[in-house]
């Protein structure tokens, strides 16, 4: 039986390509983006992909909109796609800016509260909840065009894989650090490369192996 995975992120699982400055240079084409490989990977699974750009775990953002804030947009998007297995949950980053004035600490809590709503949703298989794979972005380097927007984020970044393993800890979830697998591009400092998306689809298709067989 056929199963299914969201995958609920920001710039990074929607595919932006490194932007060279703040008018942006686009998106991977659909077969490029690790989402899209990842589908490939997991021939037994529906993969579908929840990627918004500026995307936040539980702040409105006062510069680009309310409607970026994850903890807001989860509920509906969980019981448009029900029933869910598994959601891979990738964020962070954009809470790093200093519009938001919150440490790696706070991140991580904000993180275990989303993984909370998923697990007490009835938006799994047979009214539970569904499983959560939570996942730590890399950190980021503060150049190019973005180097303002994320003032000081280098810094926190160091310590966000940490603090989201001991969120995923306490909710009793599934953990993987992505900055073991891929680097921020010296383009932006904040996306990937394009060889850093073969490289993340198969150490999330080893993990959803490893941890939902």
């Amino acid at each position: 039986m056929t199963r299914t995975i969201l995958l609920f992120g920001d710039s990074n699982t929607h595919g932006t390509i490194p932007m060279p400055d703040l008018a942006g240079a686009g998106r991977f084409d659909r077969e490029e983006r690790w989402a899209g490989r990842l589908a490939k990977l997991l021939v037994d699974w529906e993969v579908i992909t929840e990627g918004h750009p500026g995307r936040t775990t539980v702040h409105d953002d006062p510069v680009e909109g309310e409607h970026r804030n994850g903890l807001t947009v989860l509920p509906a998007l969980l019981e448009s796609h029900k029933p869910i297995d598994v959601v891979l949950v990738m964020l962070g980053t954009n809470d790093l800016k200093p519009r938001f004035s919150v440490n790696a600490a706070d991140i991580g809590h904000s993180l275990e509260r989303l993984v909370r709503m998923i697990r007490a949703s009835d938006c799994g298989p047979g009214g539970a909840g569904p499983q959560v794979l939570l996942v730590a972005p890399p950190p980021i380097i503060e150049v190019g065009c973005l180097k303002e927007m994320f003032a000081g984020g280098a810094a926190k970044s160091q310590r966000l894989a940490a603090e989201v393993e001991a969120a995923a800890r306490r909710a009793g979830v599934a953990f993987l650090d992505t900055g073991q697998v891929v680097k921020v591009s010296p383009i932006d400092g904040i996306h990937y490369d394009a060889e850093a998306n073969p490289a993340l689809a198969q150490a999330f298709a080893a993990a959803i192996r490893a941890h939902f067989p």
